[in-house]
């Protein structure tokens, strides 16, 4: 399998749940509000012999018209038309502002209509709920008994090599995936397993759901990644992407 992170840039975010671009070389983190986080967005591309799965879809920013999702895709070789499958481990506005565009006319559409999207039923429904900040309504209703998407319902696997469970830790209905192929093993665990230095410690972030259940989770993958060799992809670490480093 390839793994390619698709890199959106580094931001802090603070209790606005407002992500603001911040560039480390040129500027010092405790110039932003008290408690800011300093994080990486960056969804990947997962190519295997069956696909070419993208997980979690970033920011959704655009620029001259474009998704920077597509702009990142295509400066890797990839049309946004190739992508198969869509792995959604939640819908927090980081993870999912690229699953949807709209147009001139304000109606949305989905940023790849030729890919089948993954996500749990009850984080919908709790997404379309909770609404504004942590989640983008309007970008999300695209989802709603569209033929494009498959709503889950607990644990399972996609196609015999995909599998998926919900965790519930960072927020209730937060699910992780297992990407197994020719002996490979690659785990996305989304913000439940967010940076490298979080699997190797006990941190307990405020900002989770269940803070304990993170933790204890993040525990056991590590143990159990490193005995069976998985590659883990973290999607907020600023310096490590990928474990071990490709």
């Amino acid at each position: 399998m390839t793994v390619i992170p698709l890199s959106e840039g580094t931001f802090t975010i603070d209790k606005t749940k407002v992500f603001v671009p911040f560039e480390p070389e040129t500027q010092e983190l405790n110039s932003r509000p008290i408690g800011s986080l300093l994080v990486e967005v960056q969804p990947f591309v997962v190519k295997t012999s069956k696909d070419v799965l993208l997980l979690d879809t970033g920011l959704g920013f655009q620029k001259d018209g474009a998704l920077q999702i597509h702009n990142n895709l295509r400066q890797n070789g990839i049309e946004p038309a190739s992508i198969t499958k869509v792995l959604l481990t939640h819908l927090h506005k980081d993870h999912a502002g690229g699953v949807s565009m709209i147009d001139k006319l304000g109606h949305y559409y989905l940023a790849f209509p030729t890919a089948k999207y993954y996500l749990q039923k009850a984080e919908l429904e709790f997404a379309l709920e909770t609404g504004f900040p942590s989640f983008m309504v309007e970008e999300l209703n695209i989802l709603i008994q569209n033929p494009h998407v498959e709503v889950l319902q607990g644990n399972g696997t996609i196609d015999g090599y995909i599998d998926y469970e919900i965790i519930g830790g960072h927020s209730p209905y937060h699910q992780v995936f297992w990407i197994r192929e020719d002996g490979e093993i690659i785990f996305f665990g989304g913000d439940e397993a967010p940076q490298y230095q979080q699997m190797k410690s006990k941190l307990m972030p405020k900002y989770d759901y269940d803070g304990k259940k993170s933790m204890q989770y993040r525990q056991k993958w590590w143990k159990q990644g490193s005995d069976e060799d998985w590659t883990f992809l973290f999607y907020h670490d600023v310096k490590t992407p990928v474990w071990p480093h490709l």
